[in-house]
């Protein structure tokens, strides 16, 4: 117990301070490292608990997916952040005014909170010891909640065509492949048979300007 609770203080504290290092680095990339650096510890907090499922999928997915694609957006947009930041000193009272109502928020919850005495009682059943997180969840998801994750999947579809759809946008000068009109291409149609003269080269019939 003593090592987990110092494997636990530890992903725990470097995890607080990477996420106010996100906010409060003043280079962009420097935030998106100090992101990183927080699911890593969120994940090693989820092995604690003997989420490892959470665990990986934090890592594959925010890790390996989200937060390099913001670090590869920021790198490649090259946006002037000093010249973004210049005015944000008016909104800082009322930054400091939300700052303040979420803290006292915070205190009265921390302030209220305690553990009940049959809260062991009432706590859901872990799942069979023989099984493990993964396989639990995935009984469970694809059971009784198989309807509503591919009504989910089904939602992430639509609003990926929309996207698509909504900022595709075609362009009146560049050519276009077309498909049926290689497939449908003869040798008759394709290949031009030309007699060149000594000394001329190949010269263009039907130069663009000219008459047909």
């Amino acid at each position: 117990m003593i090592v987990a609770a110092l494997f636990f203080y530890l992903f725990a504290g470097v995890c607080v301070a990477s996420a106010f290092m996100v906010i409060a680095a003043k280079n962009p990339v420097h935030s998106v490292l100090f992101l990183i650096l927080a699911f890593v510890n969120a994940s090693g907090l989820f092995m604690l608990l003997g989420a490892e499922f959470l665990a990986m999928i934090l890592i594959v997915v925010y890790v390996g997916a989200v937060a390099v694609l913001f670090l590869f957006v920021v790198m490649m947009l090259d946006v002037d952040f000093a010249e973004l930041r210049q005015g944000s000193l008016q909104y800082l009272p009322v930054g400091a005014l939300v700052g303040l109502i979420f803290l006292a928020e915070l205190l009265f919850v921390v302030g209220a909170w305690s553990i009940g005495a049959n809260v062991t009682a009432v706590a859901p059943i872990p799942p069979l010891a023989s099984i493990s997180n993964t396989e639990a969840l995935g009984l469970v998801l694809y059971t009784k909640y198989v309807y509503y994750f591919q009504a989910a999947g089904l939602i992430l579809l639509v609003a990926m065509i929309g996207a698509i759809v909504l900022t595709l946008q075609h362009r009146v000068r560049v050519r276009r492949q077309d498909i049926g009109a290689q497939v449908a291409r003869t040798p008759a149609t394709s290949i031009e048979i030309r007699q060149v003269r000594p000394g001329q080269g190949l010269q263009d019939p039907n130069p663009q300007g000219g008459a047909p």
